[in-house]
């Protein structure tokens, strides 16, 4: 059962003259409890849809439109309150530069006390700092953080307060938006398996954007492609990563670096760049870079075509039967 349906869902920026698609015509169906990685290369729309989805983009300089349908209710066309109860306490966000979240003058407690009590104002304190301090024992903090200041803690304790503060409500939905990108490898690795089990014990839906496709294998149950503003691919991680049916979806795979016995790495590089989305184009927005693009893909923008009901893709040539080291 999908628990966040978006349908025909395009973002645009708008400057003084010209015109950005950096979200284009979206379908996608987050499934509860299937943990979503939305992956691709950096400015391929992957944290603008989200933003957009839940109206945190400047309604100046951006555009919306389709729908984004969260409990049977459109959150595209709710009102200003409406939205207000669903952000913290149904859907949450969990973004990346944890140092910046937090007021560098206040202490955690205090941070996180005026959180809550937006959202709960007949709260009393004792119930507020038991709260607290079992969400810091979730992510594996001392209560003592809620005492420090944010330049008291390090890179990991930031962002697993962050995670925290986004848990505060028990929201049905935690966007992660490459919340773990600054952090070692070791750090990541921790917070991430933390969060696993955070998911089973509090029946969360997570959708994690990154661009880093080892974090999705590892992490994620499902994987979205994203490029140029449009979905690729989507379909369970596993299928996905072993037997890609979109060119971009196996050329981003090959592109990841790989390690042999002795040491050596190779990193198979994807010739060319992204296409100027200020520009109309016609057809796919990949043509240009794909290997298997023809004339059609080039003029004609490729339908949605499934392998069974939980894996699509958008591809005139897609690959058959490779693999994706091949």
């Amino acid at each position: 059962m999908s628990i966040l349906e978006i349908k025909d869902f395009s973002v645009s920026y708008l400057g003084d003259d010209y015109v950005v698609r950096a979200v284009d015509q979206v379908n996608l169906h987050i499934e509860e409890g299937v943990s979503l990685g939305i992956v691709g290369e950096s400015g391929s729309g992957k944290s603008t849809l989200m933003l957009g989805v839940l109206r945190l983009l400047n309604e100046r300089t951006s555009k919306t439109e389709g729908e984004a349908f969260f409990a049977g209710n459109d959150l595209i066309a709710m009102t200003r309150k409406e939205l207000s109860k669903v952000r913290w306490a149904e859907i949450s966000v969990v973004f990346q530069k944890a140092m910046n979240v937090f007021s560098p003058v206040h202490t955690i407690g205090t941070f996180l006390t005026d959180i809550y009590r937006v959202h709960r104002p007949a709260a009393k304190a004792k119930e507020i700092r038991k709260e607290q301090e079992e969400l810091l024992a979730l992510v594996n903090l001392p209560k003592q953080v809620l005492k420090m200041y944010p330049h008291e803690l390090s890179g990991g304790m930031l962002q697993r307060t962050s995670i925290a503060m986004s848990l505060m409500l028990r929201p049905k939905i935690l966007v992660m938006d490459e919340a773990t990108t600054a952090l070692d490898v070791i750090t990541q690795n921790q917070i991430l398996t933390e969060i696993l089990e955070i998911e089973d014990k509090l029946q969360l839906t997570r959708i994690l954007i990154t661009h880093d496709m080892s974090v999705v294998a590892n992490f994620c149950k499902k994987i979205a492609v994203f490029y140029a503003g449009r979905l690729m691919e989507v379909g369970f991680t596993e299928d996905v990563l072993i037997n890609p049916k979109h060119p971009y979806t196996r050329d981003l795979i090959k592109s990841y670096p790989t390690f042999a016995e002795d040491g050596t790495g190779t990193v198979v590089r994807i010739p060319g760049t992204m296409i100027d989305l200020k520009k109309p184009y016609e057809g796919c927005p990949y043509a240009e870079r794909c290997s298997q693009a023809t004339d059609r893909c080039r003029k004609e923008r490729p339908l949605e075509s499934f392998v069974n009901n939980s894996w699509s893709y958008y591809c005139h040539n897609p690959l058959e039967g490779g693999r994706a080291d091949e």
